[in-house]
């Protein structure tokens, strides 16, 4: 690991830094360095400036790649206010009539962690993602701090059960897709694709015009998936805090 800066500002924190260069989790026979931003009290105007920079956020933590050798991880915006939802996209809106849902500050509980486990123990098995056991220390460190007052979670329940956690960004010109997981009990009802879909409807009602869905890996298919959602634009340049965000 790398330490380049150590930055004070008013009641503000500011570590950066860069790992070394390590296996990719997305493409075989790749490898990945991360650069971060370890930020306390990110402001949320300061915190919508680094999403349209590419930058994503887990806690306090803002990362985004910074290989040598590799520009695959694409920056991808769905066009919320110019998406028109498809006779598929529609099924599955039906399909889950009866599904309830509330936006707060994100939360935990024994819910959030039981099926959070039971999510990635799925994954393990069917994509073969690394699970790595999740504690309410861990928990709270990547989903709810740092969260400050733009940081959301939208529960989902069916029959008065939650089924899934959607983690979300409110920013001045949409939302930004931070993390979804769900029961794999209730995989019928869709609630992945169901989750955006309300994504791209609550950016509707509140006039705003992107999701900022993270990265999109053509050859990854854990992230390809990302480019069903059109229209949608892709970042450009990989911009610093002077520079301007090209999203095309």
């Amino acid at each position: 690991m790398v330490l380049k800066r150590l930055t004070n500002r008013i009641n503000q924190k500011i570590i950066e830094f860069s790992t070394l260069d390590s296996e990719c989790s997305y493409l075989k026979n790749s490898f990945t360095r991360m650069q971060y931003k370890y930020i306390e009290n990110c402001s949320s105007a300061q915190n919508a400036q680094l999403v349209k920079k590419g930058w994503r956020r887990f806690g306090n933590y803002y990362s985004r790649p910074q290989c040598k050798e590799c520009d695959e991880c694409k920056s991808l915006r769905i066009d919320a206010k110019n998406y028109e939802f498809s006779k598929n996209a529609k099924r599955t809106i039906k399909k889950n009539a009866n599904t309830l849902f509330t936006v707060q500050s994100p939360t935990i509980s024994n819910e959030h962690l039981e099926i959070y486990e039971k999510y990635h123990k799925k994954m393990e098995e069917k994509k073969g993602w690394r699970r790595y056991e999740i504690k309410p220390k861990s928990y709270h460190e990547l989903y709810i701090a740092g969260a400050g007052k733009f940081g959301k979670e939208i529960l989902y329940y069916i029959d008065d059960r939650l089924v899934a956690v959607d983690l979300v960004d409110f920013l001045d010109d949409g939302l930004s897709s931070i993390y979804f997981f769900y029961d794999p009990d209730f995989a019928k009802y869709s609630l992945g694709r169901y989750s955006i879909y309300m994504q791209i409807q609550l950016a509707k009602n509140f006039n705003l015009r992107w999701i900022y869905l993270g990265y999109y890996v053509k050859d990854c298919p854990s992230l390809n998936y990302k480019d069903r959602y059109r229209p949608f634009e892709i970042l450009q340049n990989n911009p610093n805090e002077y520079e301007d965000d090209i999203w095309e």
